[in-house]
């Protein structure tokens, strides 16, 4: 059965994923209350000791891993996360990149968490994007998602194993190293 594993770091191209700490709540809470990259998220509290708190006992958390998003430099660019394990399918969301975000940033970010999840050794992914969204919703079609549901707010995708696969060598050349994990 797979797991979640928080790793130190997760080096693609040009891009690092690295695991949230209490020091990026302002980062995180700027962007999750920013009018325009958050208003197809869940609400945010503006609160930044309630951010900090939720990060302090996401570290304790097994139930998810949320990364921070940084360019080569260093600088942090965007967030994205994995939560919500359903046997062998993992959920991903929280996907928020800062303006001015490398080129390629949601291809290669994505890339990565495939990588990553079938790494751990999930088959599949599931995961919800807010019908305004369309631009998300495109994204994910293009990369093999498939509508499975809807609610009021959302439409419900899941990806299989097989399609996984076949985005990851569709679109190898934005990751053409694969993944190096740190653990």
């Amino acid at each position: 059965m797979p797991r979640f594993i928080k790793p130190k770091a997760i080096r693609g191209n040009k891009l690092v994923f690295r695991d949230a700490t209490v020091a990026d709540a302002a980062f995180i809470l700027g962007l999750r209350t920013d009018a325009s990259k958050g208003r197809y998220l869940s609400a945010t509290s503006p609160d930044l000791a309630k951010q900090e708190a939720w990060l302090a006992g996401y570290a304790q958390d097994a139930g998810q891993i949320y990364f921070i998003i940084e360019d080569a430099a260093g600088e942090a660019v965007g967030t994205v996360r994995l939560y919500d394990q359903q046997g062998d399918s993992f959920c991903w969301g929280s996907w928020i990149k800062k303006d001015g975000a490398p080129s390629g940033f949601a291809i290669e970010s994505a890339l990565i968490i495939y990588h990553y999840a079938l790494h751990l050794g999930f088959e599949g992914a599931h995961f919800d994007v807010r019908k305004g969204n369309t631009g998300v919703i495109q994204f994910h079609e293009r990369f093999g998602a498939q509508v499975t549901g809807e609610s009021e707010l959302d439409y419900y995708f899941k990806m299989d194993k097989t399609t996984i696969l076949a985005t990851l060598a569709k679109y190898e050349k934005y990751l053409p190293n694969g993944i190096q994990i740190e653990a």
